[in-house]
């Protein structure tokens, strides 16, 4: 495979190292996997690609060629699309990247797009020919978890929160070091793991958030999966059955899947022969499916891909509001008075009614994501066909389209002095307009908010991630105290293609707290 965009000597090291030693990952190292895959995805991409007339292409060098601005997409997705969004004031333009130049649409096209036909604007294809989800599963038709989770967690987040609470402190004692004098913490590392577990524990209950090969499974599937693809890839189409056969990661896969099978099929046997019904995504996706979905090697195969998505997207941030706190300190006396009068309030626990009263905490977390999305590029779809849009624009075919986020986030007629970092923004902001607070929540979206996607397609499990990520962030403020080591400002975000990843070569200084809040 041609390692013509190429990757820092240290970080495809760590990445090659991640494919013979698949405990040790990382969201960096999947993000590594991904831009292998598509720097070769590229040339069948574009051969087919037509672009729209009149379009500008940002990033052009004096030549007028887009190969300079292919490269720089690698590590600077973020200034260039940003760029590129300034250029046309929120209009139409292309991005060039290793998939060939991604049309970037106006915000007013979101409404028109967001429930178009899939056989016609794609949010799956690309993702499966991407990953060549032929021979690593990667990407799924299935419609039966965002149904359970819209249906039935999003319906039962406050009678979930009393086991994410208990598993929260129990994984924190099995996975956090002791602190009981400043401790050095490799906090990305630590959060991937703690929310793995957490996570498993609505998936499934203890059975499964104590069950260690299951959580390092849920962790290490996606990185074998992205390994496998970048491998296979390698290969003419013609060669690639033949060649899946003698590549490790698509064995690990397949083990991963039968360690699902064996695990989760007795667990919804034992479940019907018992009786019990207990509340968590297993259960609802039994109670739910319909015909084919009724399958238990079906539901544990859509299991496993849910629980990698949930993971390593959710422990993202928590490390990224650890470093903003430790890189803006007097933001935490606030946050923590905040969560000690909502807890006073609430028992002492973080029920609905505890996560209403704290509007700052949510405020934090939505700025924090304005500054460091996990995505740059949300709306990501391929369309298949001429498809025209009412103002009379005719997106071409086999065009890969999307939203710059990120961008539309550093918009000064959206949000003022959009540079400044503040925590309070949006809290502020909901005193202001109480009418439109629902759109200033973390987990709201909306054309002006989409770092959870939008429309038919926006993350379905953006309202238990926030609880999750919140509830961890008050464990963290209840019980330590953290810092950034002598010398150390925050670790920079890592810009991998559309991905803009926590730094995993952070280290906090942590100590427990003896007086609590």
């Amino acid at each position: 495979m041609s390692h013509s965009h190429s990757l820092t000597v240290s970080l495809y090291q760590q990445a090659q190292k991640a494919i013979d030693q698949p405990f040790s990952l990382t969201p960096a190292l999947i993000a590594v996997f991904f831009l292998l895959v598509t720097s070769s995805a590229y040339q069948s991409y574009s051969k087919r690609q037509r672009l729209a007339p009149g379009v500008p292409i940002v990033g052009l060098d004096k030549n007028g060629s887009v190969k300079a601005a292919r490269k720089r997409f690698i590590p600077d997705a973020r200034g260039l699309l940003r760029e590129g969004y300034e250029m046309v004031k929120g209009g139409l333009f292309y991005v060039p990247s290793p998939l060939g130049e991604r049309l970037m649409l106006h915000p007013k096209y979101i409404e028109e797009l967001k429930s178009a036909p899939i056989d016609k604007v794609d949010f799956v294809a690309t993702f499966q020919e991407m990953f060549e989800g032929k021979y690593t599963t990667m990407g799924s038709r299935s419609t039966l978890h965002p149904r359970v989770i819209k249906a039935r967690v999003n319906q039962h987040l406050g009678d979930l929160m009393p086991a994410i609470e208990e598993e929260i402190l129990d994984s924190f004692a099995d996975i956090w070091p002791e602190c009981d004098d400043w401790t050095e913490v490799a906090v990305a590392d630590k959060f991937t793991h703690l929310v793995g577990r957490v996570s498993s524990r609505m998936f499934g209950g203890t059975k499964l958030s104590r069950h260690k090969e299951w959580v390092n499974t849920t962790i290490t599937f996606a990185v074998d999966g992205f390994a496998a693809a970048q491998k296979i890839k390698r290969y003419p189409k013609f060669l690639r059955p033949i060649a899946a056969r003698f590549i490790p990661e698509i064995t690990n896969i397949k083990n991963h899947y039968k360690l699902a099978h064996d695990l989760l099929i007795p667990l919804m046997k034992e479940r019907k022969r018992t009786g019990e019904t207990p509340m968590d995504l297993l259960q609802w996706m039994v109670e739910n499916a319909e015909g084919d979905e009724t399958d238990e090697q079906f539901i544990a195969d859509v299991q496993l891909k849910v629980s990698f998505a949930a993971i390593h997207t959710s422990a993202a941030a928590p490390t990224q509001l650890i470093y903003d706190l430790c890189e803006m300190p007097e933001i935490i006396d606030p946050l923590r008075e905040e969560l000690k009068q909502a807890l006073k309030k609430c028992d002492g626990h973080l029920t609905k009614q505890a996560f209403n009263l704290m509007p700052k905490m949510d405020s934090f977390l939505k700025e924090s994501q304005r500054f460091n999305p996990l995505l740059l590029i949300t709306m990501e779809r391929m369309v298949h066909v001429d498809y025209p849009m009412s103002d009379g624009f005719v997106i071409p075919a086999h065009t890969s389209i999307g939203v710059a986020t990120q961008a539309i986030s550093m918009d000064p007629n959206i949000y003022p002095d959009p540079d400044k970092y503040d925590a309070f923004r949006f809290s502020k902001l909901r005193e202001v307009d109480p009418e439109r607070a629902g759109k200033m929540q973390f987990a709201s979206s909306n054309p002006q908010s989409m770092g959870f996607g939008f429309g038919r397609y926006a993350c379905p499990g953006r309202f238990f991630a926030s609880n999750e990520i919140k509830a961890i962030l008050a464990h963290v403020l209840t019980h330590y105290d953290f810092k950034f080591p002598q010398g150390q400002g925050r670790p920079a975000s890592m810009g991998v293609e559309t991905q803009f990843l926590p730094n995993h070569d952070g280290r906090v200084l942590m100590k427990k707290r003896t007086q609590g809040l």
